[in-house]
Formats: structure tokens, sequence, C-alpha cells
């Protein structure tokens, strides 16, 4: 029998077949090849029981993607959600997801939530210096309803993995794409503006036929592991048009006198912004110790 791992918790997984979700396990030959199902995974299962709904999966079909971070399969785009007020964005941490997503190739939709907390246009501020890297971008307001539909448009057909940290509606934003209160919501705190992280697990939701969202865990820190300072550049698309215009080869847009990014900075054509967290990240990964 053919299914979709929906949900991993511990060591079992819940996979979709049909109309049914069987509760399986995966059999000994994975941890021999050293193989571990993940969600998103296509599988073949066996059932052991139809009635309990319990099985095992016995194979896994060919991933057409996989996330290290997170780990998910077969996913074809991210959704990253900040609110644009309460708490305001941290957007060192925002570049940060998007670089982790330029790493591994997958594109990334940039979502700013609680327009109706926003009475001056600063989302559309925000969306604006995002969209202007490339990326696609959307205001909503999950509360009042607003930009829903625009955002389901752009998840249709689609496996999305979607992520953001504590206190932004994230689940409550699913909610509203899921059509029913599918998630757990949790209060924000007034005091320290920092939500409980109410996701404990990474699962995929289906919302419409071939659109599946993979919620998964909050994050407050992401390390950027696997990346060298001279790979930093690479990982902001809207520096190479400008990178033409640098004097010295492998320009690290730091300190060099002749810098056609940073030519670029002072006219307004790349965000302050954006740059200012580069420069940050650069030197954290000039600091970084090797081991």
């Amino acid at each position: 029998m053919q299914g979709k791992i929906i949900k991993g918790i511990s060591n079992f997984y819940y996979v979709a077949s049909g109309d049914s979700v069987y509760e399986c396990k995966a059999k000994g030959v994975f941890r021999k090849d050293r193989q571990k199902p993940l969600v998103g995974d296509n599988v073949e299962l066996e059932v052991l029981d139809s009635e309990k709904k319990i099985g095992n999966i016995v194979a896994l079909s060919e991933r057409k993607s996989r996330l290290i971070r997170p780990a998910v399969a077969n996913v074809d785009q991210a959704l990253v959600i900040f609110a644009i007020q309460k708490p305001r964005p941290n957007f060192n941490l925002l570049d940060r997801f998007l670089i982790m997503m330029e790493q591994q190739g997958l594109p990334c939709i940039v979502c700013f939530n609680k327009a109706d907390l926003d009475h001056d246009g600063t989302g559309e501020q925000y969306a604006g210096i995002y969209e202007k890297c490339g990326y696609r971008t959307v205001v909503v307001s999950a509360s009042e309803q607003k930009g829903i539909e625009i955002l389901k448009e752009l998840l249709y057909h689609k496996t999305t993995t979607v992520a953001g940290p504590s206190g932004v509606g994230k689940s409550s934003l699913i909610n509203e794409l899921m059509s029913e209160a599918v998630m757990e919501t949790g209060k924000l705190s007034a005091k320290i503006e920092r939500g409980k992280h109410t996701t404990r697990h990474t699962q995929l939701m289906a919302f419409e036929k071939d659109s599946y969202i993979l919620d998964t865990p909050g994050f407050s820190s992401l390390e950027l592991f696997d990346l060298t300072k001279e790979e930093l550049a690479g990982a902001y698309p809207e520096f190479a048009a400008y990178e033409e215009g640098c004097k010295f080869r492998g320009c690290s847009h730091i300190s060099e006198p002749v810098c056609g990014v940073k030519q670029a900075v002072e006219r307004g054509e790349i965000a302050r912004l954006r740059y200012d967290n580069y420069c940050l990240l650069y030197q954290e990964l000039k600091n970084k110790k090797k081991y």
C-alpha cells in the first residue's frame, strides 16, 4: 500500500493512505542502511491491523528534494512568517532563514502578518525591501482574514514548509489557511513579547488537493554552520548585479575601497538593513572557530 508520512513523533510515523491514517514504525532495514524516514516522504507500507490502523513502513520512494533544516522531504518552497508589530521583526533572523533556504536551493515566500496592527504602512515597506531582493512577499492579517486568498494562491499544488519565530501568529495563520482550527494557538507574553512554542513536531497538512503545509517548530536562532564568509555574498541575490563594479576579485564588500555593492547601498539601490545584516553575519563567520 502506498502512502505519505504526514507526521513523525519519536519513532512513530503517521502515514496517510486514501482516507485513512496509519500509525507506523520503520522496519529494521532502515536502521541497517542508515536511512531515516522523513515527514513528506512517499512510502510503501504493510498493514498489520486494519481496524486499529497500525502498520510498518517497508520502503521509501525516491525523494525529489530533502531539507536538512527543517528535516523534511519532497518540499517545493518555504514560507517564512514574521509579524509587523508585537513582536517587531528580527531582520537578522529573517535573513538567516533566507540564507538557509538559499543554501538548500529552495524558493522562499516572505510573509508579514498582523497587518491589522500596522497603522503607518510599515508592513508594505518591509515587503518592498524583500521584493526588491527577488523574494515573493505578502502582507496579511490572520485576525482580519486579509490577504489570505492571495497567500493561498501562492501555496496551491505545492508542498510548503512554514516557519517563523514564536509569537508572530503562525498557528493562527495556518488555521485560516486550513479553514479550521487545526492547531493549538498560544498566547503571546505581554511582558517579553515572545510566544510559547506551540508547535512540538513537524506535521504535514493538506488544505487542498495536492497542496500541503509542513509546519515546523518555532525558531529563535539559526546558526550558519556550513557557510564560509567567502560564500555569504552568494546568499544575497541582490548583490550579484553590482559585483561587476568591484575593483578586486573576490571582493568581500566590507572594507575594499572600490566596491559596487557598497556604492549601491549608498545610492539606496540595496537596502541598508540587508547590507548591515550582511556585515554582521560576515563578521560572525570570520570569527567562527574551525574545528
